[in-house]
Order: structure tokens, then C-alpha cells, then sequence
């Protein structure tokens, strides 16, 4: 609690380094920050053509049913593999001056929600004007974003503490992040894995999480009392491991840097 008490009191300095994350993302481009609205447009491009012409997938509008999976999904991997070198970025920051460790990798996830929920307004604005539409169902997309923030934070929390002191995991994270994308529910349903080895898929704490966005987004239905309850349960479980293993780790990060 003590260390909750003192990431809270540096509540201005991650509201800072988001600002300043959020400002210097598109940095000296013509259009700035327009591309957060036009990266998910010109990807839903992207997938229109290819899985709706080209490569052509029996489920009803696909290119929907991946969109509305993929920008969370986004979101996870760049918070998770980007998000483990958020302390080694900041190096003079981490050696000249005393603040909570924990405020980078907390400024830094909370940076890539802020882009991820922007993007949400282009897949919510793209299911209206396709017809899709939206229910009251999504009145449960809150719950599950949270649920993803604090997996993702989670996550990032262990990850950039370990890379400090084993840098090679930055360049590994780049090939476990692209295997993960390929065995969680991203490109399929969950339906489609062999029932034998669907236990196994749904230890995967972002299976229960794409479900859900998907149930909401694309079914327009209330994501199942076990699908939520299992994306809740992974959220916490990761982040309270973040939590404790930062906190231990962050001890030596200095002599380390």
C-alpha cells in the first residue's frame, strides 16, 4: 500500500510523460496526431481487400470480425514488447532523479490505452456506417478494456523489469509477441481450435480477453459469465505478479543501468 501511496503522489509526472508520449508519437509528420484515426482506417483498408476480395474466409464480414479483435490486440503487444524498454529509455531519468520506478511502465501503457480507445472510435464509427451496428452489450466494453489495462500493465511491468537486466528479451519479445498474436483467437474464433486442446488455448489470459471484445463488437452480445470472470481473473493475477516482482527487481536497477 505504501508503494501504491507513492505512485499516486507522482500522479502529475505520469500525467506528464503520457502527454509527452501521446505528443511525440508522430512528431514533426504532416499530419501529427490525425494518423491515430488513420493508421485503423487504412488497415481496415487493408483487411477489406485481402479478406474480403482476395483471400476470401466463410465467416460474415471477417474483416469485421479481425478489426474489432486486432486493436486490442495491438494494444497488448506494443505495451507488453515496446513497454519492456520503457526503464531503459529513461536511463538518466532513472539515474539522476528519485521517483517511483513504477510511474514509467504505468505512463507508458496508459499512453498506448489513450491511442487504443482513439482507435476505438474508428471501430465503432466503421460498425454503424457498415451496418453492423452496436447493442446495449456495449455497455460491457468498459469492463473488459480495464481488464486489459491491467493484464497489459501487468505484463509490462515484469517485462521491462527483466529486460534490464536481460537485454536480449527486448529482441525476443518481437518473435514471442507474433507467436502469441498466432494462438490467441485473433484470426479465428475460439470455436475453431480442436475441443481437445481448448483448455489448453484458454490458459492463454488474452483468449478470454479477445472473446469478449468480440462478443461485444461483433456479436453484439454479452460476453459470457465465465469468459468475463476468466479475463478478470488473468488481469488481476498478472498484475499483482507485476507488482511484486517490480518491486523486487527495481532495487537494483541503477547499479544495472
Amino acid at each position: 500500500m505504501e508503494r501504491i501511496k507513492k505512485v499516486f503522489e507522482y500522479k502529475t509526472m505520469i500525467a506528464s510523460l503520457i502527454k509527452r508520449d501521446l505528443r511525440g508519437r508522430y512528431k514533426g509528420s504532416v499530419l501529427g496526431f490525425a494518423w491515430t484515426f488513420i493508421n485503423p482506417l487504412l488497415q481496415l483498408g487493408v483487411y477489406t481487400l485481402v479478406f474480403s476480395v482476395i483471400m476470401r474466409n466463410g465467416i460474415e464480414d471477417y474483416y469485421l470480425f479481425l478489426f474489432v479483435a486486432l486493436i486490442p490486440w495491438i494494444f497488448f503487444a506494443t505495451s507488453v514488447s515496446a513497454g519492456s524498454t520503457c526503464i531503459i529509455a529513461q536511463k538518466n531519468l532513472v539515474e539522476k532523479i528519485y521517483f517511483p520506478r513504477e510511474v514509467l511502465p504505468i505512463s507508458f501503457v496508459t499512453a498506448q490505452l489513450v491511442n487504443m480507445l482513439l482507435s476505438m472510435l474508428v471501430v465503432l464509427a466503421v460498425l454503424i456506417f457498415s451496418g453492423k451496428g452496436v447493442s446495449l452489450a456495449l455497455l460491457y466494453l468498459p469492463i473488459i478494456v480495464v481488464v486489459e489495462y491491467l493484464l497489459a500493465l501487468g505484463l509490462a511491468l515484469i517485462m521491462c523489469a527483466l529486460t534490464v537486466y536481460l537485454r536480449d528479451l527486448e529482441y525476443l519479445l518481437g518473435i514471442i509477441t507474433m507467436a502469441w498474436q498466432f494462438l490467441s483467437p485473433v484470426l479465428y474464433s475460439i470455436n475453431d481450435v480442436p475441443e481437445r486442446l481448448r483448455p489448453i488455448f484458454q490458459l492463454n489470459p488474452m483468449s478470454p480477453v479477445i472473446t469478449a471484445y468480440r462478443d461485444i463488437l461483433y456479436y453484439k452480445t454479452a460476453p459470457q459469465l465465465q469468459t468475463l470472470l476468466s479475463a478478470i481473473l488473468m488481469g488481476v493475477l498478472f498484475l499483482i505478479l507485476g507488482w511484486v516482482l517490480f518491486g523486487h527487481l527495481q532495487k537494483h536497477f541503477v547499479e544495472e543501468l
